[in-house]
């Protein structure tokens, strides 16, 4: 399974989803806060981000325009977890870089599904260049 990387603040959901999905076969690495995550994220390169949306020191929209922006990180799909439901949150986080979105509370068989669709398009090779 993948190494996967959670930043949550809420100890609570920190932990139930990181039991979740550690039952699962995943690793879970862990960062309370965006610029923890930022840091565990270039340290570890882990396949997959879940990023809470309000998170302190820095929030997981600025986190993720970090990450999106480094070229070590760029390619590591970021979902965004946020209890914000409105399409206007599910804009933001996709223009901040994040490549899904999911609501909290979570729905675990719903969340799975959009990380195993990322982890699977990561996996891809690049398509070839067309030929000239």
């Amino acid at each position: 399974m993948a190494k996967l990387l959670l930043v949550e603040d809420n100890e609570m959901n920190r932990d139930m989803l990181s039991r979740r999905l550690e039952k699962r076969g995943h690793t879970v690495l862990i960062a309370v806060d965006g610029a923890a995550g930022v840091a565990q994220a270039k340290a570890q390169l882990p396949e997959l981000i879940l990023m809470d949306m309000s998170l302190p020191v820095i929030d997981g929209w600025e986190a993720t325009r970090q990450l999106k922006a480094d070229p070590a990180t760029v390619k590591i799909p970021v979902i965004a977890l946020t209890a914000h439901a409105m399409d206007s949150d599910r804009d933001k986080a996709l223009a901040a870089g994040c490549d899904d979105f999911d609501t909290k509370p979570v729905e675990l068989p719903r969340l799975l599904v959009k990380i195993d669709e990322l982890l699977k398009r990561g996996a891809q090779p690049p398509a070839a260049p067309p030929s000239a």
